[in-house]
């Protein structure tokens, strides 16, 4: 079955879920365990893949996972703060498109905001999307005023994503990012839906869990995956996982979960500030 898709301002469609890979090509032992978890995952139809250059080798990973399937592929990689100088950038993408095997970058991201003034990192993404190194850019742990002062900028309507820390746990961005980001038409992209794997373990889900048939894990997922316009991309290795994951497509939460849920994790009454991790 295809998964689920959102819109992105270009009018492309993405999956609501995806493939994450911080820590992927840190253990050489591991490379080829990998790169078959990513495989999997594409022979399920989790075709958007989330990287970046500061994730060590994982880079090289995802290039091979992708080799042969690039076409039906969706990347995300992202450049450093520290690299995001007008030619900066230019060179972390050459980088990154060597590691990743491809002649191009479907989804370019500024991983968090640096000292690099913001007007030369967009200055040097839009000129990597006109020469087709890119095909769209957006933006990494930028909080509402981040957007507002992006959205300002002479090309910062061409922003197509901020991909930030959300999950049941992490509901600040719904108070003031979220909204913002619907009113401009722009999906978010989840970081660490389930928590990093703590919230498959608290056991505060189990109930719910157990009455879909699932586990915490998947709920924590499909409540991600129900909210308008979000992306999930967890990262998972073991194919018993990556399964898992797929199948939280077809949980679907009844009003009386999603109230339960807001009881055990309260959505915010006031701002606060975008968490990292």
């Amino acid at each position: 079955m295809p998964i689920r898709t959102t819109t992105l301002p270009s009018g492309e469609a993405v999956p609501v879920l995806g493939q994450g890979t911080w820590h992927m090509g840190e253990d050489r032992s591991r490379f080829a365990e990998e790169v078959a978890a990513l495989r999997l995952g594409l022979d399920l139809g989790l075709t958007l893949i989330d990287t970046a250059e500061m994730y060590g080798n994982a880079e090289s990973v995802v290039g091979e996972a992708i080799a042969g399937h690039r076409d039906s592929t969706f990347i995300v990689s992202k450049v450093l703060p520290s690299n995001a100088s007008r030619s900066g950038t230019v060179a972390a993408c050459e980088r990154s498109l060597k590691r990743l095997g491809t002649d191009r970058i479907d989804l370019y991201l500024l991983h968090w905001r640096g000292g690099v003034p913001l007007r030369e990192t967009v200055e040097a993404l839009e000129a990597l999307k006109a020469a087709g190194k890119i095909r769209h850019w957006g933006v990494s742990n930028f909080d509402a005023d981040d957007m507002e002062e992006l959205a300002a900028l002479p090309a910062g309507g061409n922003c197509q994503t901020n991909q930030i820390l959300y999950n049941l746990t992490r509901r600040g961005p719904e108070f003031d990012l979220l909204p913002w980001c619907r009113q401009h038409g722009m999906p978010i992209m989840a970081y660490s839906p389930v928590e990093q794997g703590r919230l498959a373990r608290g056991g505060k889900l189990d109930a719910i869990a157990a009455r879909h048939g699932a586990t915490s894990a998947q709920i924590a997922l499909a409540w991600t995956m129900a909210r308008p316009g979000v992306i999930a991309i967890p990262k998972a290795v073991r194919a018993e996982h990556i399964r898992q994951n797929v199948a939280a497509l077809d949980i679907k939460l009844a009003p009386e979960n999603l109230a339960e849920l807001d009881r055990l994790f309260a959505p915010p009454p006031r701002r606060q500030p975008l968490e990292m991790i």
